[in-house]
């Protein structure tokens, strides 16, 4: 599963030593943990500023996209599916100047966020990031974009610790529709006209890209086909215990197909959330797998509502799902 993966995007590029290094506030200059603080005070460096830096980067939220419309779309754009945009509502409006903003999974040259020529701004998803809190670094670099010139791109940095999360930026009540691409044409209004540099990246981008559908039946699930057979990746927001249980449920009782020659392999965690995945013969095609998949949503619905203790053969079907789960993030 972790290699199924790999194979769905492009390597996220490395943020480099500099763009770490800085701050909100321009360049940190880079100390030992036991050497003095440059600010001045005459502490260690770890007692000092160094501890505000080291929790900006170890403390990790769980789920950085609770909240958020389409929580679940948030999870599978980071981590599933390699080209794809989705309009993004701000509390207050649009800034004057800026005519729509909206969130890339991957952009040319792995940059964090695009200010393009007509003041449009595109935002980055699949890039690394600095801390352990994606929301706020998302954030960060979005403040960035919508003050950059037009035409500019916006590079990597560690965010403000106390700066805004998308949750703060971001209007709890608009939509948030996921159109997925077959290639990342939409990088550029024009991409025969395009730089050589950007479409250089761009060829290497539409190279490595899977094919993949958002299935429209149901929510957050989306078929890809890969070489050697086919997949349904569905991210779905129950607890994850409560979940397993009903997943387990049904695979006891032959219940957790989509149909002849699929299977549900396992699944795995990525931001907080279950992400249970069904291998599919290569012959069966996204709009193969409508159906069923609302079919087995119906099954899951009940399933959950049950709070009876599990079986003995489903509690081995659980054991079996556990074992094959893997987790991303």
């Amino acid at each position: 599963m972790a290699k199924k993966r790999v194979q769905t995007k492009a390597k996220r590029p490395q943020i480099s030593d500099g763009a770490r290094a800085g701050g909100a506030d321009g360049p940190i200059p880079v100390v030992g943990a036991r050497e003095p603080c440059p600010c001045g005070s005459g502490r260690r460096y770890k007692a000092c500023h160094g501890r505000a830096a080291a929790q900006a980067v170890t403390e990790l939220v769980q789920r950085p996209f609770e909240g958020l419309p389409g929580e679940c779309d948030w999870v599978a754009l980071r981590e599933l599916v390699p080209a794809a945009t989705a309009e993004l509502t701000l509390k207050g409006g649009l800034p004057e100047g800026v005519p729509s903003v909206s969130l890339a999974t991957v952009l040319p040259m792995a940059w964090p966020a695009l200010r393009r020529d007509d003041g449009s701004v595109l935002l980055g998803l699949q890039n690394d990031t600095a801390s352990g809190d994606i929301s706020r670094d998302l954030a960060d670099t979005l403040q960035q974009a919508l003050a950059a010139q037009p035409g500019t791109p916006v590079q990597g940095r560690r965010a403000p610790a106390d700066g805004p999360r998308l949750q703060d930026l971001l209007d709890p009540e608009g939509t948030f529709e996921p159109v997925v691409h077959p290639g990342f044409e939409f990088w550029v209004p024009d991409a025969e006209n395009a730089t050589p540099e950007v479409a250089a990246s761009l060829e290497r981008a539409n190279a490595a890209a899977i094919p993949t559908v958002k299935l429209t039946g149901v929510d957050a699930a989306y078929w890809c086909r890969t070489p050697e057979k086919n997949h349904l990746r569905w991210v779905m927001p129950h607890p994850e215990e409560q979940l397993l249980d009903a997943l387990a449920r049904l695979h006891a009782a032959g219940r957790s197909s989509l149909g002849e020659g699929t299977r549900l392999v396992g699944s795995f965690r990525a931001h907080g959330l279950t992400v249970p995945v069904w291998d599919l013969p290569s012959e069966v095609g996204a709009e193969d797998v409508e159906k069923p998949a609302a079919e087995f949503a119906e099954r899951l619905a009940a399933a959950l509502a049950t709070d009876a203790p599990l079986t003995p053969d489903e509690r081995r079907a659980r054991g079996g799902l556990t074992n094959r789960q893997v987790t991303l993030s």
